[in-house]
């Protein structure tokens, strides 16, 4: 099964695609960290990607595409995969066709976890991230987990691309990008938004009663 898993900054994309990571065993695919992983490996992509962003540029769809094709090789039919983040505009869409027919494979379900903005500045204003196991959580709400976190709370920060205006700055201009991709996708037979302002738990049952695995 393919799926592809996209929403606004801050809409709890990778919570979600841990949880289908660990529940029906997808594998995660995520463009951010695979970038990373590209850098940190030195390799030609890497040399690339360093070279864009330290002009302050955007890594190009078509770089995006080779490095995702490139992953693609190394994973066997029948797998059950999540792109989380991507695409997130017409152009990728139209790359991310290629890539199915390309590999042999069907996407089957698109979630577009949708969440209004006040809710984004809620979570954002409040979200931060253990340094010691990466573990992330929100101080506005009343999270027992937070409470009584096993590393402590002297490991906590807030992260420095949470900053509120910047935040809430990229959530326009995500949701003004990817307003076409909403009207795109939404010919899919397997297109599902999903409601991402309720709690964590009630997202999972949304997103596991559209998947009728």
């Amino acid at each position: 099964m393919i799926i592809i898993l996209f929403g606004p900054p801050g809409a709890g994309k990778g919570t979600q695609s841990k949880f289908l990571v660990n529940k029906f065993n997808f594998i995660q695919i995520s463009t951010g960290d695979l970038l990373r992983n590209e850098i940190n490996k030195k390799s030609k992509y890497g040399q690339q990607i360093s070279s864009i962003i330290n002009k302050g540029e955007l890594v190009s769809n078509e770089l995006i595409y080779s490095i995702i094709d490139s992953y693609l090789n190394n994973i066997k039919e029948n797998k059950n995969i999540i792109f989380d983040g991507y695409p997130r505009n017409l152009k990728q869409a139209e790359k991310f066709n290629e890539l199915m027919i390309k590999h042999n494979f069907k996407l089957d379900k698109i979630f577009f976890l949708n969440v209004k903005r006040k809710e984004i500045q809620n979570r954002i204003s409040g979200r931060v991230i253990c340094t010691n196991c990466k573990e992330i959580f929100n101080t506005n709400n009343k999270d027992k987990n937070l409470i009584n976190h096993k590393c402590g709370d002297s490991f906590f920060i807030k992260r420095e691309d949470d900053e509120e205006k910047t935040i809430l700055k990229r959530y326009d201009l995500y949701m003004a990008d990817t307003a076409p991709l909403i009207d795109f996708y939404k010919k899919h037979i397997g297109y599902c938004e999903i409601d991402g302002n309720k709690e964590i738990l009630q997202i999972n049952e949304q997103i596991e009663g559209f998947l009728n695995i």
